[in-house]
Order: structure tokens, then sequence, then C-alpha cells
């Protein structure tokens, strides 16, 4: 007698999902293969990129460097005099920058005796001058036209920089070597370099903040005593005080004695 067949087995057999393929299993294996390499190399090649980034930072200050030697080259020219943040003429009006009058004590003087000292920096005259690219102004890190910078002074009636006014290292009662005499202010303040145009207290406050920099977690400086270094955002407002400053009482502030 045969059985009678049973209703459910063939729902069972029906429901059950069918076994994946020898070739989906080859397809998933290589797409795992794959991911596996494009993870490999992304991680391989991260360190890279953050390399690219230290030897931008090391022309920078390459370039912060020069200029500081600039400066100083300037001061033994001139009495011990370095020179003040710009020019001005008979009436009061300013004429030219610091960083046109320190072009012959950085290999640019065929640049510096193109211009006018006695006409504005953006008179006529002066706009061949205006035109070539002076490289040590140029920051690596940024992308901006090569007649704009971004290494700048600080100008406040306590800072290394005075508008008009020349100072003197025998003028100095603080740590030379912890004082700013120029700062890499990044693209949101750039200016023309031959403008007597530079920056001011509050602009390096806001630096990290409000203010981009041109290098991941800071910027670079010159140092009075001619030597550079970085400046790290994460330094407080009254640390920031004590390196513009140049009248001393400040060492506590920096942690030092």
């Amino acid at each position: 007698m045969t059985e009678p067949e049973n209703p459910y087995e063939t729902l069972t057999k029906i429901s059950e999902p069918p076994k994946p393929s020898r070739r989906w299993k080859s397809t998933l294996f290589e797409l795992l293969t794959v991911a596996g390499i494009i993870a490999m190399l992304l991680a391989l090649m991260l360190p890279a990129f953050r390399q690219a980034r230290r030897p931008l930072r090391a022309e920078c200050m390459s370039n912060l460097k020069c200029i500081s030697i600039a400066l100083h080259n300037y001061a033994s020219h001139n009495q011990g005099n370095f020179p003040p943040a710009y020019t001005v003429d008979s009436a009061g009006k300013p004429l030219h920058s610091w960083r046109t009058l320190i072009l012959p004590y950085a290999d640019y003087r065929e640049i510096y005796e193109q211009i006018d000292l006695s006409k504005p920096w953006n008179d006529p005259v002066n706009a061949e001058a205006f035109k070539a690219r002076v490289r040590v102004y140029n920051c690596p890190s940024t992308d901006l036209p090569s007649n704009l910078t971004t290494y700048l002074a600080i100008l406040t009636p306590n800072s290394w920089f005075r508008a008009t006014e020349s100072k003197n290292l025998s003028d100095f009662a603080d740590r030379q070597l912890e004082t700013i005499m120029v700062i890499d202010m990044g693209e949101d303040r750039a200016v023309p370099w031959m403008s007597p145009k530079d920056t001011d207290e509050q602009s390096v406050l806001d630096l990290g903040s409000k203010l981009k920099t041109s290098h991941p977690g800071g910027t670079n400086v010159a140092w009075v005593d001619g030597s550079v270094g970085y400046f790290d955002t994460s330094t407080s407002a009254d640390e920031r005080r004590a390196m513009i400053s140049i009248t001393g009482n400040d060492a506590e502030v920096r942690g030092t004695k």
C-alpha cells in the first residue's frame, strides 16, 4: 500500500534557501581581497601624506631664517638699528615696508634698486618692481599670488616693530629667544609684500580659532635673537602677549625663570 505524500515535505524543500554557488563564493573572496589590499595601501600612504607637510613647514622656516638674517644684517649696517615697520613721507603718509628695506640683505638688491623709496609702494613708478617675485616672502604652504606674503611684523606699543621707530637690541629688556620678530600669519592676513601693512596683537590672539594658520596646529615664527621656531596655537592668550612684548617681566607667564 502506498503511503500518502506528506504535504509539509514539499513546503519545507521549497522554503530552504538555495546554497551559494562556488562562483559566488569565489567572487566574494576576490572582493574581500581587493578591499584588504586597498586598506593596506591607504595605511601605507597615510604617513607619506603626513611627511609631505613637513618639508613645506621646513621650507617656510628656512624663509623666516633668511628674513631674520637679513634683518640682523640691516641692523649691523645701521649702527645696530633695525628697520621701522614702515617709512613715511614728510606728511607722515606710509611709503615702504620693512620688507622692502631689507631686500639688499636678502640677496634681492636688483629688485631693491628698481624701487623709488621717495614714492609710495603702490605708485606707478614702482609697479614693475612689485611684479617681481621675492621667493623668500612666499610661504610654500599657501596658495597665493606671488606678490602677496604672510610673513608679517606685529605692531603694538610694546612689540619689537614700531610704526616709524627703529629699535636697537640695547632697547631690549626681555628674552630675545622668546620674543616674536616676524610671524607667518596665514592666508587670512596676507598682504602685498611691498605694502606698509602688517598685523596686530588681536590677530595673533585669534590664530587657530578665528584665523587659520598655514601649518597644522600652529605656525612658524622668527624670534628676535635670529632663531626660528614653531608657535603652537594651544598657547594661552597671556603666553601670546608675552611673546609679543619686549619689556620683560613676563617670564613667569611663559613658565621660565
